[in-house]
């Protein structure tokens, strides 16, 4: 079984919660990994401004902090975004980031947009035993990396049921061209019954595919990128996928996109399991965390890491007054209760397919 590392978010007097992410990174054996001189690719996200449920730039200190210690050389980065948002292109994205205190300063190292200016600048990487893609379109800085490290916030997803490492390597890594290529199975419909001609998911829309007849929204699946985006900003609940297979798809090619990021090449990961909202980081809001904050998660396999944070937040007890709460699913299935159209297993049992990683894991708890 893969080995995964857990430490709570719980402190004795004295003692802080960066100290306690020291110790997990070296009892996972963080360490082992040759830095030397060698560049390492902090895979994060950024968050939206707006959203404040994104990871404190202080845990991607001690992260950086720890690969200067071991003489590399360390880097923060992220991809640019499809929708309507303020990261769609390197310069506004970099101001997200400042905005989100995430400064060089701050983080203790520099700050890259992986795919450049303007989400072109990538790899063509291929995916060995991919099935549904062959060659996967990465930004070019995280390919030219020698290391990848993910530093993940575990949270909810509208298309996946999740995001977590696999996530943050796969559909993060991609290029605006890549996450096109992974999305564009999955195509919304508009129950008219259910649309009140808001106009919100219209604003959402960075291909301008949503138009308006008698007062009802209309996509034009032509134009649509299947980014989702819509379907996380209808209040309403009137934008569904148009056939149940669509988030399956989006699953499998991300996982298969992950594996094209960390083939050949040392990688480690570690899950924050802490404000678990029920949505995305991309969103510009977030909504209550579903379940109290649970700890930090560390393993060179992303999968059994992943794995071992959802069966964490599964088996906590959901918040009152949340949307879990309300849909009076107090434990067990939480992210499927949010998002019914959704399998979080997909990704995990088709990442464990292609040879990213095992579902099994043995936990081991670092004070």
């Amino acid at each position: 079984m893969a080995k995964v590392y857990f430490t709570s978010m719980r402190c004795e007097l004295g003692d802080s919660l960066l100290d306690k992410l020291r110790r997990l990174m070296e009892g996972a054996g963080f360490r082992t990994i040759d830095f030397k001189k060698k560049f390492a690719a902090i895979k994060i996200h950024f968050g939206e401004p707006g959203n404040l449920a994104f990871l404190r730039p202080n845990f991607a200190k001690v992260v950086a902090g720890q690969v200067v210690l071991l003489k590399g050389v360390p880097f923060l980065t992220d991809c640019g975004t499809l929708y309507v948002g303020r990261r769609t292109h390197a310069l506004s994205h970099l101001d997200a980031a400042y905005e989100n205190g995430f400064t060089p300063y701050a983080a203790g190292c520099q700050i890259l947009i992986a795919d450049g200016l303007k989400g072109t600048d990538e790899v063509d990487v291929p995916v060995k035993g991919g099935e549904l893609v062959t060659h996967a379109k990465i930004g070019r800085a995280i390919m030219d990396a020698d290391v990848v490290i993910s530093l993940n916030h575990f949270k909810g997803h509208e298309l996946t049921g999740f995001g977590g490492a696999i996530k943050n390597l796969g559909m993060g890594s991609g290029s605006r061209a890549g996450k096109m290529i992974m999305h564009n199975d999955s195509k919304p419909v508009v129950d008219k019954k259910l649309c009140i001609g808001c106009k919100v998911c219209a604003k959402n829309c960075a291909q301008g595919a949503i138009t308006f007849e008698a007062k009802k929204a209309v996509i034009n699946h032509d134009l649509c990128v299947g980014c989702g985006r819509c379907l996380g900003s209808c209040n309403q609940h009137a934008i569904s996928n148009s056939w149940s297979s669509a988030p399956d798809a989006l699953s499998k090619k991300m996982a298969e996109y992950a594996k094209a990021v960390v083939d050949g090449r040392p990688n480690f990961h570690i899950n924050v399991v802490n404000q678990v909202s029920p949505f995305c980081d991309c969103h510009q809001e977030n909504d209550a965390a579903i379940v109290p904050d649970i700890g930090i998660f560390a393993s060179f396999d992303p999968v059994a890491l992943d794995r071992a944070s959802i069966d964490a937040v599964n088996n906590a007890l959901a918040l009152h007054g949340t949307i879990v709460d309300e849909r009076k699913m107090r434990k067990g299935e939480h992210f499927t209760s949010i998002h019914p159209i959704t399998d979080w297993r997909v990704q995990l049992d088709h990442a464990e397919k292609i040879g990213l990683g095992e579902n099994s894991y043995e936990l081991t708890t670092v004070k």
